[in-house]
């Protein structure tokens, strides 16, 4: 991408990876993604796997400061992420901890019609499925880095068979490109508020897997963002 944008990590940053570590050793976290080098292995982070959806995948592993974060970067064409198996009991972990920063928004994109429906960092939670097929029935909640949706909207997939992946718009076009934020969602909460309809909100077991996404081929643009330390923690 020819765009740049200065990315701008505060010294807070580092001391919450190196809190987060510490708590990791006495049980307190459940850790999902900390990368300490950058290699990758068969073109994703080690223990992920690539999700193929169109295009060619852009995926890095680059290093600011002294923390490694996982670089996504679509075009007009390309929609992909990355996911991992992860179990956690959101009733004992129920907090998603993560940091991002998105460096170039889909232009147009917007999750609540299905021809824009791009965005330029998406972190998915899967939950047990909860019918069949298996493969259209995981309720998926997902926290997401739009354009055009306003910040706090809740609202299912656009597209007509993907009604059980529901959206949480957290960051938008208001936010600063390149600047890091730090996350931190109740994910059981959001998981009962938003999936009333799914036996009554309650998770069927542990989470599933995370996925981590991007995508800009519906509106055929670009996109690109970087991801960070991802964890669940108890409080």
């Amino acid at each position: 991408m020819n765009r740049k944008i200065w990315i701008v990590l505060p010294a807070a940053l580092f001391l919450l990876v190196s809190a987060a570590a510490a708590y990791a050793l006495r049980g307190e976290i459940v850790e999902v993604a900390l990368y300490r080098s950058a290699k990758m292995v068969e073109g994703v982070p080690a223990g992920w796997k690539i999700m193929r959806h169109s295009g060619t995948p852009v995926i890095r592993l680059e290093k600011f400061g002294d923390a490694y974060y996982v670089r996504l970067a679509s075009d007009s064409r390309s929609g992909f992420g990355i996911e991992k198996e992860v179990s956690v009991d959101l009733k004992e972990y129920p907090y998603l901890n993560w940091t991002w920063t998105a460096t170039r928004l889909p232009r147009g994109g917007d999750v609540r019609k299905s021809a824009t429906d791009d965005q330029a960092l998406q972190i998915y939670v899967v939950l047990p499925s909860t019918g069949f097929p298996e493969t259209l029935n995981y309720p998926i909640l997902t926290y997401v880095w739009d354009n055009e949706a306003p910040k706090g909207l809740i609202t299912k997939s656009p597209k007509p068979l993907m009604k059980k992946i529901r959206y949480v718009v957290v960051r938008n076009k208001t936010d600063r490109l390149g600047t890091w934020y730090t996350e931190k969602r109740n994910v059981y909460e959001d998981f009962r508020k938003v999936f009333r309809d799914v036996d009554g909100g309650e998770p069927r077991g542990a989470t599933h897997g995370l996925r981590f996404y991007i995508n800009s081929q519906n509106t055929k643009s670009q996109a690109e963002g970087y991801i960070g330390e991802v964890y669940f923690s108890k409080s």
